[in-house]
């Protein structure tokens, strides 16, 4: 590293000439290029010539080193220093870094944030030095129960939260540091309220040994007001204490205190246990626009308090705190760091510049203004030190008279006319920058409204969203949006009665109105689902959360498939703490990604075939993710699977991969225990037993409601004998079931089976069992006489409704099904999807293309009508009982040009398919 005189790149203008004057003569020995640096930041700061004066001797040989070593030889030297003589060895490495680091910023030696993480270093091992030495003490006197010497190094498991500035490595040249001191109560048992006493005085003696003004000055102001509930706790809190305040009472602004959270002095490592516990409290999974909000409010109130509404001017302006300042950067970060990092980890950087890069990585902020924000920063910060170095002062205020200005401006080294013109550019530059972003818009007049109109939006004023304040002051704005977005509807009227129903679905309102208002596009949006789907706006209204994902950046890409889909999730299961929250991150998780197919099935990005097969990917992902987590717990209680395991068989339209939005799971679990009789755990089961609970382990994980609602509904009346059979199927017993028992229709059933989870060799058993069963049972003669048999009662039972029912009555989905089950089953085919089986299948019996081509023209058509059908609603789908919109989806979606066209070409195509299927089975 070069030395310090090679370095210099700049120094500031002597304001007053006589101490520049008489450093210069101090100093008449260096090079002249030092001695005009000193010289001149003499003549700018009273202190710095202080300090040069006091500390001369130590200054000279250190200037011809490089900054870096003098700095940490700084530290190091602290080390051997006996605890007695600890308060004025650190006092006097803080007045030399003081004076180092000056000089290294106003000489251009080390960057801005340089200079901000060598003031950091030094608090950092002035807190770690005061917690292991007082500690030692407490441990000496008998006063921390059970400690041994050794436990010094690890301060008896109390440790230090370096917060704000100090956090992120970003002090300020005369900067408070504000810490949160913890312990680990766990360490101490019964005895943990002695240990707290114990690290209570530790904590007020540091506090002491850092603060106190003596002869030789300070180290650091200590601050230790950012803990849980500050007027009535103690100085030093337990962990469990401090957790359960966060989780309780936590505000949005503790939030943001804790994005720049580390662990600075102690036990390191149960600092970073702690931290990790809060994760939740500090980054929400969902995204959290109602942060927004408090931040705005928060400003306001400071600067209410501070007196700083007023007109910009240079004197007198907080350079911190007022208009245009440090902290509005930082609040402009910290929020959208809030808003988007607890889905997004790459976000969570405890620095402000870091931050702002992160965030324009994700396209949360352009790079453009990333960049400008932080030229800003680090000329704001420059400001803020030399407005400090003149007096070490903790001020970020400008003087209040043009003299005093006139010295800062010749400490930056600048004229003072052009140094006022550059601040309130970067003032007003950075108000540009930040106001957009937290000031509400104003509240503008909506369109007229009809009287029906009318009487449907006065009645939002009772709905449980709006039930708060705050909800009501953020919909105020958010209210004249909807409803000129709502006049843009193909149906106003319509649209207007499918978002009073979504809205009057909503459990609360903040976050979602904040959502909406950061993001108009999501109007849109909603308006867009609320004309079209009414069921997915109802949907929408029940999972708001979903919502998150359509900002999150990849909202509009392509499917990821199914592997990427499984190892998303898995990794997201693997990162959550216990059971339970698993399941609620499961659901969370399908919940979003089912929302993007319906969203992109509904605006024509997919079509019915391409949301069938996501649907499908989504569901055998969730199965192939959860299994393993609900064995991993079973397990727990009951000890490993016995004997080979089992395989989770997916059945129907899951089997076939292809679902519409509103399928349940047809599933059977198959288990080979291989002669093991009992599990081996806390509570051993018989091997029947244990599968049979580990498959209703498996619904429930799959089936319950969670405080994130449910996955999915889930059938197993597949499975051999029905509702009579148990749950779970041996192999064995899956084998002779199938040879000697089986109905036609089980059979039939088994042409779509897929193994989804479990184990790979026992998978591979299943499906060479089900082909060689395949090719074996459909040759009988009495396969198509059962078929016709199951076709009649089927028939009775689901007859259909006509018109627009695309799935029963003769030639219709069901219908098409069967001959495509029957198709595979007689030609041994092991293809599981509707058009393969019968385009394999009919080989067999030679069924010739015309009849081919009438089974899969009406199959696709009917596919297609379904599935559009199934997004919209739950109901068997008429017409006339659709709104515009969702008639418009309809007729795009099976490429028809009207309602009625659509009726005929339904029924002509049912028609033909019928006249085949028909003949089929007739023989």
């Amino acid at each position: 590293m070069q030395p310090f005189a090679s370095r210099l790149t700049r120094q500031p203008l002597a304001f007053d000439p006589v101490p520049a004057g008489e450093i210069a003569g101090l100093f008449a020995d260096l090079a002249p290029e030092l001695r005009g640096l000193l010289a001149a930041s003499a003549g700018c700061s009273p202190y710095l010539k202080d300090l040069m004066s006091r500390e001369a001797d130590w200054l000279r040989p250190t200037l011809h080193a490089a900054p870096e070593t003098a700095f940490a030889a700084l530290l190091a030297g602290l080390d051997a220093i006996p605890t007695d003589d600890l308060g004025r060895a650190l006092r006097e490495a803080k007045r030399r870094a003081a004076l180092l680091t000056a000089l290294a910023d106003l000489g251009g030696v080390w960057s801005t944030m340089q200079v901000t993480q060598a003031l950091t270093d030094l608090a950092d091992r002035a807190v770690q030095l005061c917690l292991t030495r007082l500690v030692a003490e407490e441990i000496r006197r008998g006063k921390l129960p059970g400690a041994t010497p050794d436990d010094a190094m690890t301060a008896g498991g109390m440790f230090a939260l370096a917060m704000g500035k100090m956090g992120a490595g970003e002090l300020n040249y005369s900067s408070d540091i504000d810490l949160i001191c913890l312990f680990d109560q766990d360490r101490y048992g019964a005895d943990w309220q002695d240990a707290r006493a114990a690290f209570i005085r530790v904590t007020r003696k540091m506090t002491a040994l850092l603060s106190d003004t003596m002869a030789g000055g300070y180290v650091f102001r200590t601050d230790l007001r950012l803990r849980p509930d500050a007027s009535v706790t103690p100085v030093c809190l337990s962990m469990a204490a401090a957790y359960g305040y966060y989780e309780a009472e936590g505000r949005t602004w503790e939030r943001a205190a804790y994005i720049k959270a580390r662990p600075c002095g102690g036990d390191l490592e149960a600092g970073n246990r702690f931290l990790k516990s809060l994760t939740p409290f500090v980054w929400r999974k969902h995204l959290d626009f109602a942060a927004i909000q408090d931040a705005h409010d928060m400003r306001l109130r400071i600067r209410e308090h501070r007196g700083l509404n007023g007109r910009l001017m240079v004197e007198d302006h907080n350079m911190k705190l007022g208009q245009g300042g440090i902290r509005e950067i930082e609040f402009f970060t910290q929020t959208r760091q809030l808003i988007a990092g607890g889905r997004d980890p790459s976000l969570r950087d405890r620095t402000t510049l870091g931050g702002l890069q992160a965030l324009a990585a994700k396209d949360w902020v352009s790079q453009l203004a990333a960049d400008e924000l932080t030229a800003l920063y680090l000329a704001h910060r420059e400001v803020e030190h030399r407005l400090q170095m003149v007096r070490d002062e903790q001020t970020h205020t400008m003087p209040a008279t043009a003299e005093g200005v006139a010295r800062i401006a010749a400490f930056c080294g600048q004229p003072e006319a052009e140094f006022r013109r550059d601040l309130l550019d970067r003032l007003l530059a950075t108000d540009r920058l930040t106001e957009g972003f937290f000031a509400p818009a104003e509240v503008e007049d909506g369109p007229d409204l009809s009287d029906h109109a009318r009487t449907i939006v006065d009645g939002w004023s009772i709905y449980p969203c709006l039930r708060s304040d705050r909800a009501q002051a953020i919909f105020r704005r958010l209210r004249p949006v909807l409803l000129k977005r709502l006049a843009r509807a193909a149906n106003p009227d319509e649209a207007l009665v499918a978002l009073d129903g979504f809205l009057a679905g909503l459990p609360s309102g903040v976050q979602i109105f904040s959502l909406f208002e950061a993001n108009p596009s999501l109007v849109d949006l909603i308006i867009d689902i609320a004309a079209t789907a009414p069921a997915l706006a109802r949907y929408l209204a029940r999972n708001a959360r979903v919502l998150d994902g359509v900002i999150g950046g990849s909202f509009f890409a392509p499917w990821p498939g199914l592997a990427s889909l499984t190892g998303d999730l898995a990794a997201r299961l693997a990162e959550t703490p216990d059971y339970e929250r698993k399941l609620d991150a499961a659901r969370a998780w399908m919940k979003e990604w089912h929302f993007r197919v319906g969203v992109h099935h509904l605006r024509g990005l997919i079509d019915g075939f391409e949301a069938g097969k996501s649907y499908a990917d989504l569901a055998e992902a969730v199965i192939a993710a959860l299994w393993p987590v609900v064995a991993a717990e079973f397990a727990v209680r009951h000890g490993a699977m016995p004997g080979r395991g089992a395989v989770v068989l997916g059945m129907g339209s899951l089997g076939a991969g292809r679902l519409n939005s509103g399928s349940d799971l047809d599933l059977i679990l198959i288990y080979d225990a291989a002669g093991v009789e009992m599990s081996e755990g806390a509570r051993p089961l018989a091997a029947r037993a244990y599968y049979s609970r580990l498959t209703q382990a498996m619904v429930t994980a799959l089936s319950a409601q969670t405080a994130e609602g449910r996955l999915y509904e889930v059938d197993v009346r597949l499975r051999p004998s029905g509702r009579q059979g148990p749950v779970a199927t041996s192999i064995e017993s899956f084998h002779s079931y199938q040879q000697t028992e089986a109905w036609t229709w089980e059979h039939l059933a088994l042409t779509r089976a897929r193994v989804l989870a479990g184990d790979s060799g026992l998978a591979a058993e299943v499906d060479d069992f089900r082909r060689a069963v395949l090719a074996e049972k459909g040759q009988g003669a009495h396969v198509l006489a059962d078929v016709a048999d199951m076709r009649r009662r089927l028939a009775e039972a689901k007859p259909g409704s006509g018109g627009w029912d695309a799935k029963f009555g003769p030639g219709r989905l069901m219908d098409i099904e069967l001959l495509a089950q029957t198709l595979a089953l007689q030609a041994a085919v092991p293809a599981r999807q509707v058009e393969r089986q019968i385009s394999l299948g009919a080989k067999r019996p030679n069924m010739s293309q015309a009849d081919q081509a009438a089974l899969m023209d009406a199959y696709r058509l009917c596919w297609r009508l379904h599935s559009a059908a199934r997004l919209l609603t739950d109901r068997t789908v008429s017409p006339d009982a659709l709104g515009e919109g969702g008639r418009a989806f309809v007729l795009r979606e099976c490429g028809a040009e009207g309602a009625e066209a659509l009726t005929v070409r339904l029924e002509q195509a049912a028609a033909r398919a019928e006249r085949v299927i028909a003949a089929h089975l007739q023989g």
